[in-house]
């Protein structure tokens, strides 16, 4: 069996004397482990850092094997992205978020989108927002996607502001605020017909959305506790758009 993929780095760990077992996420085959021979010489320590791409190609006797990766550097960026908090918990929370895929399963849509949003660690509130529709993105892959096109009583599309804890959908003004107190805030930036970006109140809002659906139906149903990366790059995040790194309107 052999096959070649592009694939990002997501995490590495120590194999033997001198091996690694690598872990990959990659175009067309997922989140994918395999065996790094001689992966902790000086040579391929640089390359084996999460966030950096790859030419990977895959070989091992049966399908069902760990099997063998040899790599080629495509794009090193690990040092890039060692500069700041923000990039350094980022790089991990999306690795850990990956790991609650099932492995070898194909997702191509969030390999194209882990890539970009490590291209943008260096604005760490345009990261912000990206990160918070990745979160959105494996949140659908798992099976439990938010609505928030239209309201979940009306079906009307305008003035949205609400997300039902319940059902994870969209609820406008006026049908939400009898019940207010228990809804969740829908930020104006995830919102399709909303060209305004964040600013920390609203990208606040947007994690504690995200983390809420993600702590319901994926961390506490599997027994798993919430990254602690994930609660460094909110932080750091949050940090540097108070610091006014970016403007509210586009």
């Amino acid at each position: 069996m052999q096959w070649q993929d592009e694939a990002v780095i997501i995490g590495v760990k120590r194999h033997g004397e001198t091996s690694v077992i690598a872990e990959l996420m990659t175009r067309e085959r997922g989140r994918h482990l395999g065996l790094v021979r001689s992966g902790r010489s000086r040579t391929m320590q640089p390359v084996l850092q999460p966030g950096n791409r790859v030419e990977a190609v895959w070989r091992a006797r049966l399908d069902e094997h760990l099997g063998e990766f040899k790599l080629e550097p495509v794009r090193l960026r690990a040092a890039k992205l060692m500069e700041t908090a923000t990039a350094v918990y980022g790089v991990q929370a999306m690795g850990a978020l990956l790991r609650l895929l099932p492995e070898r399963d194909p997702h191509p849509h969030l390999f194209e989108a882990l890539d970009i949003i490590l291209d943008a660690m260096d604005d760490p509130s345009e990261a912000g927002e990206l990160f918070v529709r990745f979160e959105l993105a494996v949140l659908n892959d798992l099976g439990f996607g938010l609505d928030l096109a239209e309201c979940a009583a009306t079906g009307a599309r305008d003035d949205l502001v609400y997300v039902s804890p319940k059902s994870g959908r969209a609820v406008s003004r006026q049908a939400g605020a009898p019940y207010a107190d228990r809804m969740l805030a829908l930020p104006p930036f995830l919102q399709e017909r909303n060209s305004l970006a964040a600013n920390r109140g609203t990208m606040a809002e947007a994690f504690r959305l995200t983390g809420f659906f993600l702590h319901r139906h994926v961390y506490e149903p599997r027994g798993l506790t919430e990254s602690t990366a994930r609660e460094g790059f909110v932080q750091a995040a949050l940090k540097a758009l108070s610091d006014g790194s970016r403007q509210i309107d586009r």
